[in-house]
């Protein structure tokens, strides 16, 4: 079916709750205030709606394949990619000075939600540039970023990352690819590398691998990971290609999902070995592969958004097209479209709050890391960056579980049709699968929230986002409207049980009682985290009524915040009594037992 971005929604947000104008006088940013997001949004959903969105069923029809080394994607990605390319949309947030359009995070992130929500396979392959493009930004050399940067930036050339090896997933002390000095300065890699997106495919002539390898002689363990650059084909010192490197793709996965995007197993030195240069210092290769995985984990967040919008855009067609059975309260005669029901509207709107929440979530989230970049106090930017390092795991880890939740739902709404492959609601489920697992699963995302982000700094940062909170419930109630207190009840009633959570964390001494309860922190601070802003969007709604802002729109935001207190943050008290109270259940039984 066809997509329509957003815009509205997305404007609000950047309006009301990110404060596009208060970003546009930070230094860099002076020309990226709400007129232009307003413009630059409105293309993206053009360019998003006519060229990429109709290539998403062909993705999940006519996959990507590979033939003896070589992948050929599915027809019709080149030629997009190319309009892509030649639009500047790759550069969107990075320097003027390697290229880019240096606009901010938070309209780039609006920008990243079009194109996923349109085909989640096609996006796949801009994501991991973006992440090669800031690991070089911070840490790679002047020769590296002269011969590499401009060409990533311009979409020209792509980037991967390569981190999983088969006896390495996520435990990445365990990487075995080894990478031998040379006397020129190079060093040449030996290794497989597997689960790599877009590793290997024909949308441009060069790749550029950033992979993690061993040095021989390094120390065991993490310690010892270094990070290198290995083309797909040399470039020479004028900037044209020569010969190809020592890297070949053997296999691509056939997958559950996102079956467009080939996710390539990489053979590094079968023939002599694949001249490799190395990123910043030896042994620190884990701390620069974090910059990506970091941009990476809040992109992928922006997935879990976009996926979940896609399909309940189709589930709300399918609702007012399918006539099925009498409404209870007689309001039709006779059969009528199932949106009439009140457990599909509820399908419906469990959908829509969801996915505006965390919409609001990472705009939020954006903004701060725009401020944490650009703004010109030190003591602002470090508050700023706290705020956008605690969101991470929150955008990544819940935006995508809640994908798996909204898209089952599209499925649900669908009835015996959604388990049908033709009406295309099923593709939406299965692509958002990935999302939870790739870039760190949700686990690995709640012990971060737990272990890196609460933890280290004894609560401080999650008890000040606490304090925020009850000042926007200070503000609900000034309102008086009965929405509002409503949603003011909620968000203390969750606050509350975020609290007692933080708390319990900070003072419990058995790490198993800790991290029993690390997911479902996660979820709790993301139903959090999101009412919250839904909270804040109900009361910009209120004051734009006053000003006789669009009445339907406005009021629509309300109801969502509404429906969101009375559905999602209730479950906040039950989720703090299942880490307070449950530890000893998830770990009481015997190993033998399972």
């Amino acid at each position: 079916m066809s997509y329509n971005a957003p815009v509205k929604d997305m404007l609000f947000n950047l309006r009301h709750l990110a404060h596009i104008d208060a970003i546009s006088q930070l230094p860099g940013f002076e020309h990226a205030g709400y007129d232009t997001a307003q413009v630059v949004l409105e293309e993206a959903a053009k360019f998003n709606q006519q060229v990429v969105a109709p290539l998403n069923r062909e993705g999940d029809r006519n996959p990507s394949g590979w033939n003896q080394g070589v992948v050929t994607t599915t027809p019709g990605f080149k030629q997009a990619y190319q309009q892509y390319v030649e639009a500047g949309w790759q550069g969107l947030q990075h320097s003027a000075d390697c290229g880019g359009q240096g606009l901010p995070k938070v309209i780039a992130a609006a920008c990243a939600e079009m194109l996923n929500s349109a085909n989640l396979s096609f996006a796949l392959c801009p994501l991991l540039t973006d992440g090669a493009i800031e690991a070089l930004l911070t840490a790679g050399s002047e020769e590296l970023k002269k011969t590499y940067l401009e060409k990533l930036v311009s979409g020209n050339w792509t980037g991967t990352m390569n981190l999983t090896e088969p006896q390495a997933g996520s435990d990445l002390s365990l990487v075995r690819t080894r990478a031998e000095p040379q006397a020129d300065g190079t060093f040449r890699l030996f290794g497989t590398k597997i689960f790599i997106t877009y590793g290997e495919h024909d949308l441009t002539e060069n790749i550029v691998h950033l992979v993690l390898a061993r040095i021989n002689g390094a120390p065991e363990g993490v310690k010892g990971i270094s990070l290198f650059v290995v083309p797909k084909f040399l470039v020479n010192d004028d900037g044209s290609l020569g010969a190809r490197n020592d890297v070949h793709c053997v296999s691509i996965e056939h997958k559950l999902g996102i079956k467009a995007s080939p996710t390539a197993v990489l053979q590094y030195g079968d023939h002599g070995g694949a001249i490799a240069y190395l990123v910043g210092q030896e042994n620190r290769g884990l701390e620069y592969m974090f910059i990506m995985m970091n941009a990476a984990r809040f992109a992928v967040g922006v997935q879990g958004i976009a996926v979940a919008e896609r399909s309940y855009q189709q589930a709300v067609a399918y609702a007012r097209d399918r006539v099925q059975s009498r409404p209870v309260d007689g309001s039709v005669k006779g059969s009528a479209p199932i949106i009439h029901h009140p457990d599909v509207r509820r399908m419906l709107m469990s959908m829509r709050a969801n996915i505006e929440g965390c919409r609001a979530m990472a705009c939020v989230a954006a903004a701060a890391y725009d401020a944490a970049h650009a703004h010109p106090e030190a003591q602002t930017r470090l508050q700023n960056q706290a705020f956008y390092e605690f969101m991470v795991p929150l955008v990544k880890g819940y935006s995508t579980e809640m994908s798996l939740e909204a898209t089952s739902l599209g499925v649900q709404v669908h009835g015996g049709m959604g388990f049908i492959e033709e009406t295309g609601a099923a593709q939406h489920y299965r692509d958002a699968k990935i999302l939870t697992i790739y870039e760190g699963t949700t686990a690995i995302q709640a012990n971060d929230l737990v272990g890196r982000k609460t933890l280290r700094d004894g609560g401080r940062t999650a008890r000040g986002i606490a304090a925020q909170i009850e000042a926007s419930e200070a503000q609900l109630r000034q309102s008086k409207h009965a929405d509002a207190l409503v949603v003011a009840d909620a968000l203390e009633r969750a606050r509350q049980s975020f609290l007692e959570v933080v708390d319990f964390l900070c003072g419990q001494q058995d790490p198993n009682a800790v991290y029993a309860g690390s997911v479902p922190y996660l979820m709790l601070s993301g139903k959090l985290i999101a009412g919250w802003q839904l909270g804040r969007a109900l009361l910009a709604a209120l004051a734009a009524l006053e000003r006789g802002g669009d009445a339907e729109f406005m009021r629509s935001k309300m109801v969502t915040a509404r429906f969101f207190a009375d559905h999602v943050l209730s479950q906040a008290p039950g989720l703090c009594d299942s880490i307070v109270q449950g530890a000893s259940s998830v770990t009481g039984l015997a190993l033998e037992s399972f």
